[in-house]
């Protein structure tokens, strides 16, 4: 297993997944359905990737806490 190459991989998850949720949130944006489609496309592409250094179960479980532990900077609450 290619501990760079996992870890490169979470990045590019993590990274992709704060565009979303900025782009989620964001008060106005043109095309912002594609724009969030493409993320979640590009999150998919990485985790194929990771599934075959590491296998399904544990890709999904990175991806998980790699998620869970994502904190969005600059997105506005709602209450």
């Amino acid at each position: 297993m290619s501990g760079s190459e996992v870890a490169r991989l979470m990045q590019r998850i993590q990274e992709e997944y704060e565009a979303a949720q900025r782009a989620l949130h964001a008060p106005a944006m043109v095309a912002k359905h594609e724009f969030i489609t493409k993320r979640m496309e590009n999150m998919q592409e990485a985790h194929a990737q990771l599934q075959t250094i590491v296998g399904a179960d544990e890709a999904i479980k990175l991806v998980a806490e790699t998620l869970e532990n994502v904190e969005i900077k600059d997105i506005p609450v709602k209450l």
